[in-house]
């Protein structure tokens, strides 16, 4: 099974974002990214998305500090999916990235797993260097 960390960041937020996945291996990114007019959200999952795609079909256990995009895989999205992605408060944000981290989720083997992020966990810090450094270098 691969074990990847991610890390998204947006400074200011909303602003220049980036994101990154990490091997618990290597503790090297193995895909980054970033955008010029991003959110802390966007990015964290953003990351999510790239980490399922880079584990290519295998099975894959993610581990993030964004316990908001663990829930809208695990819990919300389904709910949302039955409901014509609609929810009772109106509109879902990040429709986008929602929906395709939900078809992500459910057409491969994947485990989400929440960190407490700035915690002092090494890799969840490092993931947290590697996003910062992706949008810095914008």
């Amino acid at each position: 099974m691969k074990i990847f960390y991610t890390d998204g960041s947006a400074s200011p937020n909303p602003g220049p974002g980036g994101w990154t996945v990490i091997d618990v291996n290597t503790k090297q990114p193995v895909k980054s990214g970033a955008e010029r007019d991003s959110t802390n959200i966007r990015m964290e999952g953003t990351a999510l998305i790239n980490a399922i795609k880079c584990a290519g079909g295998e099975p894959v256990e993610i581990r993030t500090d964004s316990e908001f995009w663990v829930n809208v895989a695990t819990k919300w999205a389904p709910v949302w999916a039955t409901n014509n992605w609609r929810k009772k408060s109106g509109e879902i944000k990040n429709l986008d990235l929602v929906q395709e981290l939900y078809s992500l989720y459910t057409t491969n083997d994947v485990k989400l797993v929440w960190v407490k992020g700035h915690a002092g966990e090494e890799l969840n810090e490092i993931a947290d260097e590697y996003a910062n450094k992706a949008r810095e270098n914008l």
